[in-house]
């Protein structure tokens, strides 16, 4: 068995620079619970890692956010897909904790609960913050261009850890790293 970390927000669904604060505003990217399902399919348990400062600043609480993983969870089940787990920090940028992206908290938690090595485990994201965390865990880095993705790129070109693959969306990881899937049609 195999594991892949996703970010959530600008991965997974749509992002907002109003930061997503109820089940209404989580909306699916295109095809990316598509793209979990053909992960599983491949042979991958799929975690998402998720810095979700909205909640110490009072935009949302974690009723709400358990409602927003209950419609991501049940969306991917639609498609064939699962997420074994969901790893959040709900610490604002100030609050100096150890799990807020870049540090590494999250991964380290994912490490201990999923009982994984993460060297070389796939990490998705849309910003640098979540490149960042991924390397220092060994992870390989991988910007998607949905989200915040596309400004990631071009504004930090220079700063992304070493050896960071790039796709247009999580659909485009998927086809990579399972191209033989025969129960999916990409396009």
């Amino acid at each position: 068995m195999k594991l892949i970390i996703l970010d959530r927000d600008g991965v997974i669904n749509q992002d907002s620079d109003e930061y997503i604060k109820s089940v209404e505003d989580w909306v699916p990217i295109a095809r990316s619970m598509q793209a979990i399902a053909r992960l599983n399919r491949g042979g991958y348990r799929v975690v998402v890692a998720t810095n979700q400062s909205g909640i110490s600043r009072g935009l949302f609480d974690l009723e709400t956010l358990s409602e927003m993983h209950k419609k991501m969870h049940q969306l991917a089940s639609q498609d064939g897909g699962h997420i074994d787990g969901i790893f959040f920090c709900p610490h604002g940028p100030n609050d100096d904790c150890e799990c807020r992206k870049p540090k590494t908290g999250l991964y380290k938690q994912i490490q201990a609960r999923m009982g994984f090595k993460l060297e070389g485990t796939p990490s998705v994201g849309d910003s640098l913050r979540d490149l960042e965390a991924a390397a220092k865990m060994g992870c390989k880095p991988i910007l998607v261009r949905t989200g915040k993705g596309e400004k990631t790129e071009k504004e930090h070109a220079n700063q992304l850890p070493l050896g960071t693959e790039i796709f247009n969306d999580l659909m485009a990881v998927a086809i990579h790293l399972v191209p033989d899937d025969p129960f999916s049609n990409p396009i």
